[in-house]
């Protein structure tokens, strides 16, 4: 108890400030209080939100402001340093983009559900969503017969009767484009490994990430070509990726 009133004590006490070869130290922490006064960020959820509002000219003072891409998802918009050397941020833009469980086994019927409303439609060398599509879409419960990998395509042998036999093939890896950024700029395409299972009667199937995170860094960049072209005309504004 003693400890700690004398703890308390020296808590209150004021701080004893010495000068060191010209430096100045104190046996406390002490906490600057800004000169600045700084707003609350706006929260957005598209990038057309923020062109129309820095383009609005509300909130605005004379300085070069500055639009970080700082993810696929976040975009925030900030002032020059101020008097206290710090930013203020106007605008905090965050995508809202469909989760889709990737990296994991999820049921069957949920992951067509996901692929044909959370990934981009069409079918060409750079987007195999149909193929995915086919390939789980011919598989039952009890139907897979054999199932093979061979690093470059994947092939399941299918029941189609009772005496019948077909067989689904899919690339591997996949081509994909799931939306995983904001909607106004083109979505990157992923490679992917595609998985599929039976377990205890029921049917599973899988997306493993195959391409080291490449996505983030051109999904950024279209983000970056989204804005840039969108603000080319003002040089008050720098955008930066």
């Amino acid at each position: 108890m003693i400890k700690t009133a004398i703890d308390r004590i020296l808590q209150l006490a004021d701080p004893h400030i010495e000068y060191i070869n010209g430096r100045a130290y104190s046996d406390k922490s002490l906490q600057s209080i800004d000169a600045e006064l700084r707003a609350t960020g706006i929260k957005m959820t598209s990038l057309s939100s923020l062109v129309n509002y820095i383009n609005s000219g509300m909130d605005r003072k004379e300085c070069t402001y500055l639009v970080h891409v700082i993810s696929p998802t976040e975009v925030i918009l900030a002032s020059c340093l101020d008097g206290d050397r710090q930013r203020e941020i106007l605008a905090d833009i965050r995508a809202e983009v469909p989760e889709f469980s990737f990296n994991r086994e999820i049921p069957h019927e949920s992951f067509i559900i996901g692929v044909q409303s959370k990934f981009v439609d069409g079918s060409s060398e750079h987007n195999d969503k149909a193929l995915i599509l086919k390939f789980a879409g011919t598989v039952t419960t009890g139907s897979v017969t054999e199932y093979g990998d061979d690093g470059v395509t994947q092939k399941a042998t299918i029941k189609n009767g009772v005496a019948s036999m077909a067989e689904a093939i899919v690339p591997s890896p996949c081509r994909l484009k799931p939306f995983r950024t904001f909607i106004e700029v083109e979505q990157p395409a992923s490679d992917f490994i595609f998985r599929l299972s039976e377990k205890s009667g029921e049917i599973y199937c899988a997306l493993y990430e195959a391409d080291g995170g490449a996505w983030k860094t051109e999904a950024k960049k279209n983000i970056y070509n989204y804005l840039h072209d969108q603000l080319k005309d003002r040089e008050d504004i720098l955008v930066i990726a």
